[in-house]
């Protein structure tokens, strides 16, 4: 079964497929989304020291859950959800899109007809991840800037992204981060990598997964690169967000002045604050994205077969119609000609 081929899905349904996977995850797991976020931007609280500003300082994802419930309600757990899938939904169907349309091609003109190598697999992910990147990253900065403001301070989605405009970069605000989620691409592609070689390597390549075995390879696979890039997750954060009070609002320049920042403040381990809720929520998400991916992309082929049945069925009624009406034709056209 190694060497099984995947029935082919068009890059539409690839794309289409991701991005009902990922809607549906994030939604699920969305409070831990808005905790690794707040816990990502806060910055280190000296003992006895009250901060510049009114912002809570959480000790953990408990009792950051229990403190937004407690001043918010549960609606504090779910703050700019409306932007944060629709960000979801734009990044996974353009990533899957460019995924498997670089994956197509690849396999068109190398005539490859085995296991892609894992440099391969890392490549054609970070193709795929640069180019949906540059298209949605502005959902991503807006949807950031609402999940770490206060509640007397947050905006909806279209106001937010007015505030983001009218700041100190413009129009180029929408893209901050850019070059550190061009950097993250990576995650990504280690994600999906991993997926690709850990189904050879534990399933035979097999394709139509059960459910729970495409979850467990999502979630590792995940997990392997969520570990792998933290800091570089934590200094997009960072960059997106509103600069600590101690800044007296001087926004960072680059991913790499938010980690020296990090490090003076706060040491090393500063680099991978918010790693539980981090990996939690990406085990999970990526688990149920596959899983969910793996049935839609089963019911888009099966879908696409049917269709095919029926136009193969129709062509079929219409040759047999003319077929039977051949002798019929034959008939009438030797009459004319005798006729003639």
């Amino acid at each position: 079964m190694a060497g099984q081929s995947k029935p082919a899905i068009s890059p539409w349904g690839g794309a289409v497929a991701g991005a009902t996977g990922a809607v549906l995850a994030n939604a699920l797991v969305y409070p831990l989304d808005i905790v690794k976020t707040k816990l990502q931007v806060q910055t280190k609280q000296v003992s006895g020291v009250k901060s510049d500003d009114d912002t809570p300082h959480y000790s953990s994802t408990w009792d950051a859950i229990s403190r937004i419930v407690q001043d918010e309600g549960l609606i504090g757990l779910y703050a700019g959800i409306n932007g944060s899938l629709l960000g979801v939904a734009s990044t996974n169907f353009a990533y899957f899109y460019w995924y498997t349309m670089a994956r197509t091609l690849h396999a068109k003109y190398t005539k490859s007809t085995g296991t892609n190598s894992i440099a391969t697999e890392l490549s054609l992910g970070a193709v795929a991840g640069a180019l949906a990147q540059i298209f949605t990253i502005p959902v991503a900065v807006v949807t950031t800037r609402q999940q770490t403001a206060s509640k007397s301070e947050r905006k909806g989605l279209i106001a937010t992204g007015r505030e983001v405009v009218e700041g100190p970069d413009g129009v180029s605000g929408l893209w901050r981060g850019l070059k550190a989620s061009l950097v993250l691409v990576v995650n990504p592609a280690i994600t999906y990598g991993a997926y690709e070689r850990l189904k050879v390597m534990f399933f035979n390549g097999r394709n139509n997964l059960k459910p729970w075995e495409a979850f467990v390879l999502g979630a590792a696979s995940k997990a392997l690169a969520t570990i792998a890039t933290q800091p570089l997750i934590v200094a997009k954060v960072g960059l997106q967000s509103k600069p600590p009070a101690s800044r007296k609002g001087k926004p960072f320049k680059s991913f790499i002045e938010v980690m020296q920042f990090i490090i003076e403040d706060e040491g090393l381990l500063g680099l991978f604050k918010g790693i539980g809720p981090q990996i939690t929520k990406g085990i999970l998400v990526q688990g149920i994205l596959m899983m969910a991916k793996e049935r839609v992309e089963l019911l888009f082929i099966l879908f696409f077969r049917y269709l095919k049945s029926l136009r193969t069925a129709r062509l079929e009624r219409l040759a047999s119609a003319a077929a039977s009406r051949a002798p019929e034709l034959a008939a009438k056209t030797a009459s004319i000609v005798s006729a003639k």
